[in-house]
């Protein structure tokens, strides 16, 4: 298929939602699904004909060569090609060619419970715009899911996405859910792999959709092959994504958590040694790691605020206080703090070299010249770092 035909099957396909009565569609995305795809197709729509939901039950096929297509379309389901690989590239193919009001997704293997799912209509009902099912409190059957998977992969990169970015649910990669498709549509989706589930609830937590969820269950799949996903790989690809669209924890606290333990090790050991016990003393050696530290903690916030700061401009994330903060910071702004700092640390490099002439160039002393040539050399170095920040800030901001 052609990419103008796509796009005019997309086009058309958003015409007919619009105006279409259909209140639901109940999407599966399908690679060569043959062994389970007609009872899953039954399941849904024996669901929609015994609650009375206006659907349909949609096959967003990624390229199947086992037939799931005719198998689909025997049972009753619309069946849409999507050419483009990828997990992802399929589920948004089906969203985009789907005619109902709200979507739910689900897993084309026979794993989820397409009979049952009325919790999730109301909740999409009384006005939730993302609605994802939670499989560890309606119950996993033995076997359903991998030990990896169950007790380290899902309950890891759940808290990591509830600590990033705040999002009110316990089960982040649960692959039944239920969405509005305006809602999600608007968020410019784009990831074309198995991190497009990540991708969906991460965006809609930064848009301030409401986002509620609803039990459900999970049994062993109906195939005799092996699953797409591969543990390692699109572990890596889904926490790589929550790091990427996180400067903040990605970039800027680890950097501040620097910062402030270098200043802190460099202000007590300024003026000379530092005795922790009688036989631990800290001195030159340990100021030296401190400005180190502060070094590479600047360095990292530098990159967090020049990566939200293009995401901002690119319209990657939504502008948010930090954002506003940050285009409040001309170029002029940041070259002054950093002159302030270079002066400061060309003063004490001064200082500390006219102080070894005075000495006739001999031995450097530890306690005095070396201490200030050190942490004078930090703050040239740190000055050196703002100004590039801020040329390059501004490069981000030059338009076409």
């Amino acid at each position: 298929m052609s990419q103008s035909t796509l796009a005019r099957e997309t086009s058309r396909a958003d015409q007919t939602s619009a105006s279409s009565p259909l209140e639901l569609t109940i999407l599966m995305p399908c690679l060569n699904e043959a062994e389970t795809i007609e009872i899953c197709v039954r399941k849904a729509r024996g669901f929609l004909e015994r609650s009375g939901v206006k659907g349909e039950v949609l096959i967003a096929d990624n390229g199947s060569t086992d037939g799931s297509q005719a198998l689909a379309e025997k049972e009753g389901a619309r069946v849409v090609a999507v050419p483009e690989k990828g997990y992802g590239a399929a589920l948004m193919g089906g969203i985009k060619a789907a005619q109902g009001r709200f979507v739910i997704m689900g897993d084309a293997d026979d794993s989820y419970d397409f009979e049952n799912l009325e919790g999730m209509v109301q909740h999409l009902r009384d006005g939730a715009e993302l609605v994802m099912g939670n499989r560890f409190k309606g119950g996993i059957a033995p076997g359903a899911m991998p030990f990896l998977h169950k007790y380290l992969g899902n309950p890891v990169l759940s808290f990591i996405g509830r600590l990033f970015f705040k999002i009110p649910i316990g089960d982040f990669h649960c692959g039944l859910r239920g969405f509005s498709r305006a809602s999600i549509l608007d968020l410019g989706l784009q990831s074309p792999g198995m991190e497009f589930a990540s991708e969906m609830v991460v965006k809609a937590s930064l848009y301030d959709l409401r986002i509620e969820e609803t039990p459900t269950t999970l049994k062993p799949d109906g195939r005799s092959r092996p699953p797409h996903l591969k543990t390692w790989r699109d572990g890596w690809r889904h926490l790589r994504f929550l790091l990427l669209h996180s400067p903040r924890y990605l970039f800027i606290y680890p950097g501040l958590a620097l910062i402030v333990t270098g200043l802190v090790g460099g202000a007590l050991l300024a003026r000379g040694e530092l005795a922790i016990t009688p036989q631990i003393k800290l001195d030159i050696h340990s100021l030296v790691v401190a400005c180190f530290a502060v070094l590479m903690g600047v360095q990292l916030v530098v990159f967090g605020a020049l990566a939200r700061r293009y995401q901002a401009l690119e319209g990657v994330l939504p502008p948010g206080t930090f954002h506003k903060f940050l285009l409040g910071l001309s170029l002029e702004w940041i070259l002054r703090a950093a002159l302030v700092i270079f002066v400061g640390g060309v003063v004490g490099a001064t200082w500390a070299v006219a102080h070894w002439a005075g000495s006739g160039f001999g031995p450097i002393l530890y306690n005095d010249v070396m201490r200030v040539l050190v942490i004078s050399l930090t703050g040239v170095a740190v000055a050196i770092q703002l100004a590039a920040a801020g040329f390059l800030a501004s490069v981000f901001s030059l338009r076409r």
